[in-house]
């Protein structure tokens, strides 16, 4: 990978074959754990403007039409995260001479309150072509990190470097985007209730007559707000009995072959059939914008014996071909390391761009699922990528309960592919297994015969991760806002010095932690599984107004929680260490109790469940990890969304 310095360029071409499509990441670490901004994208002619308004791909416009530029979402990274954006370059127009590609912070916040500012530019292969490092940003609240421009039929990359007071909204004006920052709360659509059991549409505004037809609706560079679902579809059917049909049984499954086969057929088709969702999965892997097919049980040729992976995913973009092999496991079935390595062997040899896998389990941050040796002197790289089918749920429900779709029936394929992944006989659950370690790591623990090093104790963090990861999906996906796990920088950067050091710590205490910060939330939902005493606790803090009464404060607070459970801890945060606690049931009759006697300053409060947590390994009901996900969504329904 080549290291830019700030106004350093590049060409492309020189540093792979394979640039057609790629992809740009721009990271950044927060020292509060907090912290956190948005990638956006301006597409600018030979005068240095936009075309018009459409050419400015932010937050509330993710995605192009052609397919050429895409915005694929953040992803928990170290201490901070990683927002991505997908180019096809083969679909740009003619007319755009340059991509601008800058981020930016809002409500008052500004790139000075980040650390490790970077961008990192990778080829359709996956391979890294450039990185660029920002090392002084000041308080500057957008930043634009680089830029692709045409030179001579070529494209190349800039760093740029190039701070902005003005946020988003001035960035996006100085580029000729006429902004609509000013409009009033009454212009916004209103919500509109729909039922689960409904396809979503995109609400889509009735055309105007033309002697009365407004202007274009300018881009706001306020985030849209997300109206929930609501309600149930009253149902035809006589009793509980009767049972909806559905597009894809589960009834017959009756081995795993069987499941993986099912499984494989019904996601690729549902990908083919609607774009929207097909696309979403496929270009964080580098595949372009296009048609796309996808075929299933195709035999190809392996030295003696032919192979015949589970799916196959082909893509046509101008007269080019985009193809990845797709190896398929359902429950807990785990990937061959020779099985994958022949697919990636295949792919090599056949010029093919991709080998994905799709399994229940969850990829750890910088830990490969699977090891396979890529033969570096092949001039043709393969990419190796995983998928877990609760990104494929999470992908799904997002878009038909949240950001909704265009065409009905698209809507409704994607409502039954929902509902066959989440039913108990496709085995497609997602991580459902805390792995061998854990009964003996619970046990050591229990007679304190566990000690710092053992590499039992590592399985169980790693199993922890993988769960945490699957738990941000789960209720992301159900919210319609990112969650995403907290790492925090005082456990170092690196992924695998990170887990020893949990894993150290789960010997001494017995404890495994973690923190999620979810999208619109004051604060941040940490969890804590305390395998000394078999007990889960969810908490949150938040802080105290800087301004008022603190009795009114406590008593504004009860009021929001009126609806929480009566055995809600409360705790008051005080300068200089711990203030009054109690819980929700005592303190409602007498808010004034939550506050200290001597008068001290209040800075905020910490609301905490506790609750009994599984013991079994599996996906029984008495489970671990169905604790744990339960715990979680109790705790964000019954306290967290009061908050909001």
């Amino acid at each position: 990978m080549q290291e830019l310095a700030k106004g350093a360029n590049v060409t492309l071409a020189a540093l792979s074959e394979s640039v057609d499509s790629v992809v740009v990441a721009l990271d950044w670490a927060s020292p509060t754990g907090e912290g956190d901004a948005d990638v956006s994208v301006l597409l600018l002619n030979s005068d240095g403007k936009v075309r018009s308004d459409a050419d400015f791909y932010f937050y509330n416009n993710p995605v192009a039409p052609d397919g050429s530029v895409q915005l694929l979402g953040k992803t928990p990274t170290g201490d901070g995260s990683q927002d991505r954006i997908g180019f096809d370059l083969t679909a740009i127009p003619d007319e755009v001479a340059r991509i601008v590609v800058a981020a930016s912070r809002y409500e008052g916040a500004h790139f000075g309150e980040l650390e490790n500012l970077r961008l990192t530019l990778t080829d359709g292969s996956g391979a890294d072509l450039v990185g660029f490092t920002i090392a002084d940003t000041g308080p500057m609240s957008a930043f634009i990190f680089g830029e692709l421009y045409r030179r001579d039929g070529a494209w190349k990359f800039r760093a740029v470097g190039q701070g902005y007071y003005s946020g988003l909204a001035g960035l996006a004006t100085d580029f000729g985007v006429d902004i609509d920052d000013d409009a009033g709360e009454e212009e916004a659509p209103a919500p509109v209730e729909q039922t689960p059991e409904e396809p979503v549409r995109a609400q889509v505004p009735a055309p105007r007559p033309a002697e009365t037809a407004k202007a274009p609706a300018r881009p706001r560079t306020a985030k849209k707000k997300v109206t929930l679902p609501k309600g149930t579809r009253r149902t035809l059917a006589e009793n509980d009995s009767w049972r909806e049909a559905r597009l894809f049984p589960v009834s017959a499954l009756k081995s795993d072959r069987d499941r993986e086969a099912r499984a494989t057929s019904v996601l690729l088709s549902v990908m083919a059939q609607v774009p929207e969702f097909g696309r979403r999965l496929t270009a964080a892997f580098g595949a372009p914008a296009g048609r796309m097919e996808t075929f299933t049980e195709v035999t190809l040729p392996h030295s003696d014996s032919p192979r015949r992976p589970d799916g196959v995913i082909r893509v046509e973009r101008a007269g080019k071909l985009w193809t990845a092999l797709v190896e398929t496991k359902t429950n807990g079935n785990a990937l061959r390391s020779d099985q994958v390595q022949a697919y990636m062997d295949i792919a090599a040899r056949r010029g093919y761009e991709a080998v994905i896998t799709l399994t229940n389990d969850v990829e750890l941050e910088g830990r490969p699922l699977v090891d396979v040796k890529i033969d570096g002197r092949r001039k043709h790289k393969v990419a190796l990528r995983h998928l877990s089918w609760a990104e494929v749920a999470h992908q799904a429900q997002m878009l038909i309960q949240h950001e909704g779709v265009n065409d009905a029936a698209h809507a409704w394929l994607l409502r039954e592919l929902l509902h066959y992944v989440q039913h108990e006989n496709s085995g497609c659950h997602g991580f459902q297994n805390m792995g061998a370690a854990w009964v003996p790591v619970r046990n050591g623990i229990d007679d304190e015969t566990l000690c710092q090093g053992d590499p039992r104790a590592l399985e169980v963090v790693e199993s922890w991760e993988r769960l945490v990861r699957q738990v941000c999906l789960r209720l992301g996906g159900e919210l319609g806002h990112k969650v995403l796990p907290v790492q925090r920088s005082r456990r170092g950067t690196d992924p695998a010095a990170r887990r020893a050091l949990l894993a150290d710590q789960l010997c001494h205490d017995g404890r495994l932690g973690a923190e999620l910060r979810i999208e619109g939330t004051p604060g941040v939902l940490a969890l804590t599984a305390d395998l000394r005493t078999g007990r889960l606790r969810t908490s949150i803090e938040i802080p105290a107004p800087t301004q008022g009464y603190p009795l009114t404060t406590a008593k504004r607070l009860v009021r929001r929680l009126a609806e929480a459970p009566a055995d809600l801890h409360v705790e008051t945060l005080v300068e200089g260490g711990g203030g009054p606690r109690g819980t929700l049931e005592r303190l409602r009759p007498e808010p004034g109790d939550m506050l200290p006697k001597s008068g001290t300053p209040v800075t905020g409060f910490r609301l905490s469940l506790l609750k009994t947590m599984g013991s079994t390994r599996g996906n029984a009901q008495s489970s671990f990890i169905r604790s744990v996900d339960e715990a979680v969504h109790r705790f964000h329904r019954s306290v967290v969304a009061h908050l909001e």
